[in-house]
């Protein structure tokens, strides 16, 4: 059998079953309990859809990073959650995911130093020329990796839809290689990054097509006619290339886990099995 490598943003997946499922499953102490059986349930599903042969979730540690340095506004348009009571808090659920990670034998880590993003970019880098990569995420960013080994899964169960080079050059008509470059034009809302006034979405994909990555924007300026457009990329240089630092995916974030540590066992579990086990 092919190698084949499942990937999950395990915020991004937390923070999607725990806003999409009702609150109202709790467990015989009371506690609310249905994001961990989303998670899980969601988790099962993907393995039976994507069959890896490896597997690993990361999630993101509490900590500054670098970009956080270039941009202190950087994501700073995220709610804090320790001001938040537990009925409301994805986090109250967290150790629960990690009690049923362990008894499913799924390796799992909180990155340091890095996000979560960062280490996917190495695992892609170290494995994606020589093995299937999917990287089950919402999360735009991961658009940039994606090549004929790697692809992005947004999981919405039997709708669940698998993201390609086909499918992101059908979307923004352009190459998942300049999807980083694409965004310093227009910005990242999400991540509390503006890009630059007057250029949306159609005016980015335009000078990305015609110009191509953000250096050779620049380096070919004097080329573009349309001088509304050379302007603002002329006054907004430094936001761009400022964006591009925060946009770009950083591979030298070091693996947590090696692939012989990734392997799946092939022992079917039922998602409510697993919760009564670690109850």
């Amino acid at each position: 059998m092919e190698n084949k490598l499942l990937i999950v943003d395990g915020h991004n997946l937390l923070f999607q079953m725990f806003y999409g499922m009702p609150n109202k499953i709790r467990n015989e102490n009371g506690k609310s309990i249905h994001a961990v059986i989303g998670f899980i349930g969601a988790l099962n599903k993907l393995i039976r859809l994507i069959e890896p042969t490896h597997c690993v979730i990361l999630f993101d540690g509490e900590h500054p990073n670098k970009r956080n340095e270039v941009l202190p506004e950087y994501k700073a348009n995220r709610i804090d959650y320790s001001k938040v009571l537990d009925d409301d808090n994805p986090f109250s659920q967290l150790n629960d995911i990690y009690k049923a990670l362990d008894y499913m034998h799924i390796k799992y880590v909180e990155v340091e130093e890095f996000e979560t993003d960062d280490v996917i970019s190495s695992y892609v880098k170290q494995y994606g020329n020589t093995i299937q990569i999917y990287i089950s995420s919402f999360d735009s960013d991961y658009f940039q990796l994606v090549n004929e080994n790697v692809k992005i899964i947004r999981y919405r169960g039997k709708n669940s839809i698998i993201c390609d080079s086909e499918y992101i050059f059908h979307k923004f008509n352009i190459k998942p290689n300049l999807y980083a470059d694409y965004k310093s034009l227009v910005g990242d809302s999400a991540d509390n990054i503006k890009g630059i006034v007057g250029v949306g979405s159609k005016t980015a994909t335009k000078i990305i097509r015609n110009y191509g990555s953000i250096d050779d924007i620049y380096q070919k300026i004097e080329q573009i006619k349309d001088m509304k457009i050379k302007q603002l990329l002329f006054d907004n240089q430094e936001l761009v290339r400022r964006n591009y630092q925060l946009i770009k995916l950083d591979s030298i974030a070091p693996i947590p886990f090696e692939m012989e540590e990734l392997v799946l066992n092939d022992e079917k579990l039922v998602t409510m099995n697993i919760i009564r086990a670690i109850s």
